[in-house]
């Protein structure tokens, strides 16, 4: 476990939102060098805002949000995958009339002229083997559990020092997300530090190390996971126990 004073990206209150409206109040977090951190709440608590706030594609936010002492809130969202932030959206968003491949390597375009594209390539096969054996189908034909795994492999092949995903498990079956939970952890096990957001408390719980519970736009619990599987009030609303 890194240590708590290494700060790869750093959130501090941070308000955003749409219009006129905030949907993030004051909203504080860390994610240390190599750490797993998820977010855990509502389908209404501003996960999906708080990602996109950290991605920059939140129209109006304010406060303080730094990637290895970059100062993202004065950034583009065009320049911040360069800086080695890969964001996999709810919903996947794969381009279907184009091969799994191809998809790929769109993961890699701000690095395209660096070494290795090859070598990111096999990685993520390697982790996925399905989508070695369909790389030349295309991703709009494949399952929904499939378009995940190709929205997961693309991220990757930014060699993103930080990977947030969101809402990953969405939709998918239990054995997909199983299979999902393995890759998650391969992921992190090779030193790529993670942001996840989740309504699957008991994935979130059992991949990270450490977690936030957001309500209504602020972060009201946070500790290590075993603190929050145990917490009383996580388990009634969030754990069914």
């Amino acid at each position: 476990m890194p240590s708590e004073a290494v700060d790869l990206l750093s959130v501090r209150d941070l308000h955003a939102g749409y219009g006129t409206a905030d949907i993030l109040r004051g909203v504080s977090l860390r994610v240390g060098a190599g750490e797993f951190v998820c977010v855990i709440g509502a389908n209404t608590a501003g996960k999906s805002t708080l990602l996109r706030a950290i991605s920059r594609l939140v129209p109006r936010a304010r406060g303080a949000i730094s990637f290895c002492g970059t100062d993202l809130m004065a950034m583009p969202a065009h320049a911040v995958p360069a800086l080695g932030i890969a964001h996999v959206p709810e919903g996947r968003h794969v381009f279907g009339e184009m091969t799994v491949e191809e998809n790929l390597c769109l993961g890699a375009f701000s690095r395209r002229r660096e070494p290795g594209l090859g070598d990111r390539i096999e990685t993520v096969y390697a982790l996925f083997p399905r989508l070695a054996e369909r790389r030349r189908q295309r991703a709009g034909s494949m399952s929904g559990g499939e378009q995940q795994m190709v929205a997961l492999g693309r991220a990757l092949m930014l060699a993103p020092g930080l990977l947030i995903l969101d809402e990953p498990s969405h939709g998918l079956a239990p054995i997909v997300v199983e299979e999902l939970h393995r890759a998650l952890s391969d992921i992190h096990a090779r030193g790529t530090a993670i942001l996840l957001v989740e309504q699957n408390t008991v994935l979130a719980l059992d991949v990270a190390s450490r977690g936030y519970v957001l309500e209504a736009g602020r972060i009201v619990i946070e500790g290590t996971a075993e603190m929050l599987r145990t917490n009383s009030q996580v388990r009634t609303a969030y754990l069914g126990i």
